[in-house]
């Protein structure tokens, strides 16, 4: 993915109005907002599209019919070129204010000063981490079954999990496929029983306790998955189509404390209705936020991508007339 325009031009101790941290959908959403509002934006971010670099097909984002994630990445990439914003790839330490400005790190590029800043980092999802998970994601794999879940209508899917997202997820994966099997490696489920006594009921669902996935294999896409009952040390393989991993997030809790944002009982960052953080002049957008904890989708990074630009502008503009 190249950079885009202007990125060489950006010099260290160049001062912006705005600088978004990450490079998902919710810092892309927010770099638009912020160009149309005409404020001088630096992005900063590891990775273009963050998580949706891990997706195959997207076809639950409005007018974006069918597309591929790649696709997607490089349509957000033109919007925002249309408006000439500069983007940097590189990984932020830290910030600081410094009297009106904030200092932010970066890892190889040096320090850049903005007015205000939006926190767009991400999280991190869990993964198996086992043989053929990372070679098979986007052709098989899948972190989200609200997502993917009708591309896999009427074959044979194995969801992984034991929370909340697993239980709904597999819900959701058996109104479309053929059979769901449902693993998870304890005894319970930590999910809301309501939730799993309705699993109970559907015909389609294959509960299966005490087990973990141990392999992937396929060809092209995914063909099988090879498990193992951790008490009885037994291992079998299963014939699927489709593996969604549901096992959680790893939040940017280290990323905020260090930086002084205040976090949630979860470790995601405390954001009000505006996306406005407990620092004055510092917003946060997306999953790294604790707002719509539990429905995490492009289109709403996306929209809380664009109320922080929409408050980050709000904020400048009452900066100014207090001067």
């Amino acid at each position: 993915m190249s950079l885009l325009p202007r990125s060489a031009e950006i010099k260290p101790g160049e001062n912006f109005d705005l600088i978004v941290i990450g490079l998902g959908p919710a810092a892309y959403s927010a770099a638009l907002y912020a160009a149309r509002y005409t404020l001088k934006t630096l992005v900063i971010g590891e990775t273009p599209g963050g998580q949706l670099t891990e997706a195959g097909e997207v076809d639950d984002y409005l007018g974006l019919i069918g597309i591929q994630a790649q696709d997607m990445i490089k349509t957000f990439n033109k919007h925002i070129e249309k408006y000439n914003v500069p983007v940097i790839l590189d990984y932020v330490e830290w910030f600081r204010k410094e009297g009106d400005w904030f200092v932010v790190k970066t890892k190889r590029k040096g320090e850049f000063k903005a007015r205000s800043l939006i926190v767009a980092i991400g999280v991190k999802r869990r993964k198996l981490n086992v043989p053929g998970e990372t070679e098979f994601t986007g052709r098989g794999v899948s972190y989200c079954a609200i997502c993917d879940a009708p591309l896999f209508k009427n074959r044979v899917v194995a969801i992984i999990g034991g929370g909340d997202s697993a239980l709904e997820g597999a819900e959701i994966l058996s109104r479309h496929a053929s059979k769901v099997y449902l693993i998870h490696r304890r005894d319970e489920f930590r999910g809301q029983p309501i939730y799993l006594e309705n699993l109970k009921t559907k015909s389609n669902v294959e509960i299966i306790l005490n087990t973990v996935v141990t392999e992937i294999k396929g060809e092209k896409i995914v063909k099988s998955i090879t498990v193992k009952n951790v008490k009885t040390g037994e291992t079998k393989e299963l014939n699927v189509n489709g593996v969604f991993v549901e096992i959680g997030f790893e939040p940017p809790t280290d990323f905020a404390r260090t930086n002084g944002l205040e976090v949630d009982s979860n470790g995601y960052i405390k954001v009000d209705e505006w996306m406005r953080t407990n620092i004055q002049g510092v917003f946060a957008a997306g999953d790294c936020t604790g707002m719509w904890l539990g429905f995490r989708q492009i289109i709403t990074s996306a929209a809380q991508g664009a109320v922080a630009a929409h408050s980050a502008f709000r904020y400048l503009n009452e900066m100014k007339r207090k001067k």
